[in-house]
């Protein structure tokens, strides 16, 4: 190993809060992509399904002729 103690790997040779930072931002981000791409698999399954179901409300409604309106 090339720390001697655990104490000396956190404290990362004197650059500790800039290591740590790094991997936290590094996380931060990783983890905020996966809910980003959920939300939005989510959002898009959502409009999908919305649209499947209006596609069969309009397809199942009898076709209304716009001259019979005047």
């Amino acid at each position: 190993m090339a720390f001697a103690s655990l104490q000396e790997f956190f404290a990362m040779g004197g650059h500790a809060p800039y290591v740590w930072s790094a991997w936290a931002v590094t996380a931060v981000l990783l983890l905020g992509s996966v809910v980003h791409a959920r939300i939005e698999r989510r959002q898009l399954i959502r409009d999908l399904q919305r649209r499947e179901r209006r596609e069969r409300r309009v397809g199942s409604e009898p076709a209304r002729n716009l001259a019979d309106d005047t």
